[in-house]
């Protein structure tokens, strides 16, 4: 599995040679360093750990990709790892909405909005008998919506600008500008 760390840009879109639009994503991936070496004889597996700088978010973010090879202190250009057409997985934490109610979190519908209801158009409703001493995990209710780690399969790689180190991937990614993004390639 081939792991690169990237800070995601803005959205775009991008004329394939027919003329057919497609919505891109740029990334900005940096190069990032092996900074630990995993062996299969001292750890019971192959491994490395890439250290990479973004900047304004955490000064280095160190991430594990298995069967990667590489010497402590290398740096890896990950626009080499990649090739037009390929299909990634990304994964980053998405937007953060903030506090939201039943209706806009979970999509119920809602109370009528006349014949006696007062001020109810928007409540959750019961959330089950009465002999509970408590609300059950998992019970659907308001609450903070968003900021959730967020994976996208299949995505396709569609074009690579080595000199400025981004890579443009095809549809829409998780989070809002300047989030970190790791993208995977099997």
């Amino acid at each position: 599995m081939i792991l690169a760390i990237g800070k995601k840009m803005y959205m775009t879109q991008i004329f394939n040679d027919e003329g057919r639009v497609h919505p891109v994503t740029l990334v900005e991936i940096s190069p990032t360093e092996v900074s630990l070496v995993r062996t299969q004889e001292k750890d019971g597996y192959e491994a490395v750990q890439l250290s990479a700088f973004v900047k304004k978010q955490k000064p280095t973010v160190k991430k594990e990709a298995r069967n990667m090879t590489g010497e402590k202190g290398s740096i890896i250009d990950p626009t080499t790892l990649f090739a037009i057409g390929d299909k990634v997985t990304v994964s980053a934490i998405s937007k953060g909405k903030g506090f939201a109610g039943g209706v806009k979190r979970h999509g119920f519908a809602g109370g009528n909005r006349s014949h006696g209801n007062h001020h109810a158009e928007r409540e959750v409703g019961s959330i089950g008998s009465g002999l509970r001493t408590r609300v059950p995990k998992g019970m659907r209710m308001a609450g903070r919506m968003g900021s959730d780690k967020v994976t996208v399969k299949n995505k396709i790689v569609r074009f690579i600008d080595a000199t400025q180190h981004v890579i443009m991937i095809s549809g829409s990614l998780p989070g809002k500008r300047g989030t970190l993004v790791e993208i995977y390639k099997k």
